[in-house]
C-alpha cells in the first residue's frame, strides 16, 4: 500500500505527450527544414529540406486528426504521402538530368534557364 501512495505524486504533466508536444515538434522540423531550403544551395539539400517540410505538415495533421479523435488528418496524410512520393520521383530525375547537363549541383549556376 505504500508502494502505491509514493506514486500517487507522481507528475502527470509529462505522463503522455500531448497536441502541443507534437505541434511543437512539426514546428520545429518545419523551421528546420525552411531555414535548411533557404540556406543551402545544393538542389539534392534543398529537395530534402522541402520533404522535411512535408513530413512536418503531415506530423501536424495527424497529432490534430488524433486530438479530435476522427480519421480525415490521416487520411489527407495519404494522399499528400502519395503526392510527396511522385514529386520525389520527378524531381530526383530533374537533379540527375540537370547534374549531366552542368555537372553541378549549386542553385546558382541554375538561375538563369533559357526556354
Amino acid at each position: 500500500m505504500s508502494a502505491i501512495l509514493a506514486q500517487a505524486d507522481y507528475p502527470a504533466l509529462m505522463s503522455a505527450p500531448t497536441l502541443f508536444h507534437y505541434l511543437v515538434v512539426s514546428a520545429f522540423m518545419f523551421g528546420l527544414g525552411l531555414v535548411g531550403f533557404l540556406t543551402r544551395r545544393n538542389l539534392i539539400i534543398m529537395f530534402l529540406c522541402t520533404e522535411l517540410m512535408f513530413q512536418a505538415a503531415g506530423l501536424a495533421l495527424v497529432a490534430f486528426s488524433r486530438f479530435h479523435l476522427n480519421h480525415t488528418g490521416e487520411t489527407f496524410v495519404i494522399f499528400v504521402l502519395t503526392v510527396a512520393a511522385a514529386e520525389a520521383a520527378m524531381a530526383l530525375a530533374l537533379v540527375v538530368l540537370l547534374f549531366r547537363r552542368k555537372e553541378t549541383l549549386d542553385a546558382e549556376r541554375w538561375e538563369e534557364m533559357r526556354g
